[in-house]
């Protein structure tokens, strides 16, 4: 049984165990894998495990003995599942494993918009108190969360652990999705109304063709001028070049975004150098704890599907 982890660096940098894999089968573990090598490597494997590494038609179809693709990760869109069903592959993902990691790295970014920590301690760091004639500055507004509405976009897990953190803070939740659900944790607006309202907007739904690039200068434009946006979803769910523009005109207050449409972004990615806007690498899944449960669910997927019972199949 030859299992190949096409990119684990990230999932496993060096603090964690690959022994729960090895246990299973023959492993092969890259760190990294580029484009060009993705099908000399995963040509004759049993079971393909990927993070952010595309499995498209062209490789899938030239697959000779892969029964089985585990995506470490929720979100599948790297696979072409209906290309891995054709050919009898089945594939699944790892459900539930970052909602706290997540929901915390919402709020730490939501504070740093808030509270300028970061940049006040830069100040310091920087001897700007050393020099300073008042005892106490800022070098940006600081605001109060309680009182203030955040509306987010998508309430599953995440969604809705956020919305409890944001209940501690004294703020206002109000959510948009497919459907209006029957919950305690906030109030139901349709899209638009939610970001007419919403003094901080998050979002937290999947990437679908129907919602890419949705946050879009039409939307952006109804959004208060002290307003603020979190993305830790997917980057596509932006139009960037939009968003920039919004920042750069004052439209909106600012961003925080831990997620970008191209990832490593390329240098001309006009968010990069846009006004207000502070931008983590990807980090929001990355707690070790959250890590671990992504490689306990990943044996457990592989352990189910060689006893004929597979679990978190998403084709």
């Amino acid at each position: 049984m030859k299992i190949v982890v096409t990119d684990g660096y990230a999932l496993n940098p060096g603090d964690l165990s690959w022994k729960s894999l090895e246990a299973i089968g023959n492993l092969q573990v890259y760190d990294r894998t580029p484009s060009s090598l993705v099908t000399e490597r995963c040509l004759d494997a049993d079971i393909i495990l990927t993070n952010k590494v595309p499995l498209n038609k062209e490789t899938i179809d030239k697959l000779r003995h892969a029964k089985l693709i585990s995506v470490l990760a929720t979100g599948y869109n790297i696979v072409d599942v209906a290309a891995a069903k054709e050919k009898g592959i089945t594939v699944c993902n790892v459900p539930d494993y970052g909602t706290d990691s997540v929901a915390q790295h919402t709020f730490a970014l939501i504070l740093e918009l808030v509270n300028a920590t970061g940049a006040n301690a830069a100040s310091v760091a920087n001897g700007e108190w050393v020099t300073s004639e008042d005892f106490a500055y800022s070098r940006k507004p600081l605001i109060e969360l309680a009182g203030k509405t955040i509306g987010i976009v998508g309430f599953g897990n995440i969604g809705q652990q956020t919305a409890r953190i944001a209940r501690a803070f004294g703020m206002k939740v109000v959510y948009t999705g497919p459907r209006k659900k029957e919950t305690d944790l906030g109030d139901y607006y349709p899209m638009e109304a939610l970001f007419e309202h919403s003094d901080v907007i998050s979002l937290h739904c999947p990437l679908k063709p129907e919602n890419k690039e949705f946050v879009n200068s039409s939307l952006l434009s109804l959004m208060k001028p002290s307003a603020f946006i979190v993305n830790t979803a997917r980057g596509q769910l932006i139009n960037e070049q939009e968003l920039a523009d919004a920042l750069n005109n004052g439209v909106i207050a600012g961003a925080a975004l831990d997620v970008l449409s191209t990832e490593p972004p390329p240098a001309n990615n006009p968010l990069l150098s846009a006004k207000n806007v502070i931008i983590t690498p990807h980090n929001a899944w990355m707690s070790k704890e959250a890590r671990e449960r992504i490689m306990k669910i990943t044996a457990e997927n592989l352990k189910a599907f060689l006893n004929g019972k597979p679990i978190h199949v998403v084709n």
